[in-house]
């Protein structure tokens, strides 16, 4: 299906007929913070290339990163976004980011959180609420996490989001603090905010697919002890991220984000096997409990994801089998104690 990262980026950029409808209805300029991240350039992309669909060329999209990456910068500025060098966590003032109707918060600690917990809290909770000062009088979506829910029974199919939530560990524990944050500020500067509580994206070089691939290639057992799992297209979680604008609310607008499939861990291995031409071997036993969410609510909106689950699959294992980039980040979805 995809040849290089290139012809994947230009997919991921795709807007539908229903994401251009959405922004036709819109006006102003979009800041996307934490763009530099692994979801943030394909929904920056996607997001020009859909106000160019509607009619709103003159609105600008912004994106917000420390831009360590030059590249990656001056690549985003070649399809019509603009890159703004800016270290968030820095001492600066974010009176000086760009204005904005819309934003979309993409920024996240998780992964070493567990040696320096502080990062986490700093990162997935302090920061929010300078950021939810500076835009007050605009619309958040804000990515969350599934994370902030409780292992749940397999059977249940997952958790909604009217469910208890039940962190564990301090990047979910922290994830719910940013929820919370923003929740303060659509209650008391009457800002209207959307909550994304993701569960988890793919986009063929990294991901739940991605990381059970790999393994199967190099020959490496897979340990369904998390034997079940949720995964969504990026494509779609960004398309999602930037039609759920148009739900932001002073109530809060919270959403689950996923596919609609709860995806046994084993059966994946043994596609990726067969298509790998590999022998899976497969160690521990499924667990009756897993991180699971449904996203009902979602799919209701948005319509379900445009690459369903067989088809993911068969684009990782033919992009693992040409040798194309990872990003060498795995997502430790079977971590089961919150330590990340």
């Amino acid at each position: 299906m995809f040849s290089s990262e290139t012809e994947l980026e230009d997919r991921l950029a795709r807007p539908s007929p229903a994401l251009v409808a959405d922004l036709a209805e819109g006006a102003g300029d979009l800041v996307v913070l934490g763009a530099g991240g692994k979801m943030g350039p394909s929904l920056c992309r996607l997001a020009r290339r859909g106000l160019d669909a509607a009619g709103r060329t003159g609105d600008r999209v912004y994106a917000v990163s420390r831009w360590s990456d030059e590249k990656a910068a001056a690549a985003l500025a070649a399809d019509g976004v603009e890159p703004v060098p800016f270290d968030l966590l820095g001492d600066h003032d974010l009176r000086e980011l760009p204005d904005a109707t819309d934003v979309v918060f993409m920024v996240g600690a998780k992964f070493g959180t567990s040696a320096a917990p502080y990062l986490a809290w700093v990162v997935n909770a302090v920061l929010p609420a300078a950021v939810a000062r500076r835009y007050a009088g605009a619309r958040i979506a804000a990515f969350s996490t599934g994370n902030v829910y409780p292992l749940v029974p397999v059977a249940s199919g997952g958790c909604v989001e009217d469910d208890p939530t039940g962190p564990l560990g301090d990047y979910a524990m922290s994830c719910l603090g940013r929820e919370q944050v923003f929740a303060h500020a659509a209650a008391t500067r009457g800002t209207p905010v959307t909550v994304l509580r993701l569960n988890y994206a793919v986009d063929l070089r990294y991901g739940v697919l991605a990381d059970v691939g790999q393994a199967v290639l190099a020959g490496t057992p897979i340990d369904v002890t998390t034997g079940h799992v949720n995964v969504v297209w990026q494509g779609y979680a960004n398309e999602v991220a930037l039609r759920s604008l148009r739900h932001a609310s002073t109530g809060v607008f919270t959403l689950n984000l996923t596919g609609p499939e709860t995806a046994p861990v084993r059966r994946l291995a043994a596609r990726f096997g067969e298509r790998l031409g590999r022998p899976v071997t497969i160690t521990g036993t499924e667990a009756p409990a897993a991180l699971l969410n449904d996203a009902t609510r979602c799919h209701a909106l948005f319509g379900y994801p445009d690459v369903p689950l067989g088809t993911l699959v068969d684009w990782q294992a033919d992009w693992l089998a040409a040798g194309l980039p990872t990003s060498g980040k795995p997502t430790k979805f079977a971590v089961r104690d919150g330590r990340f």
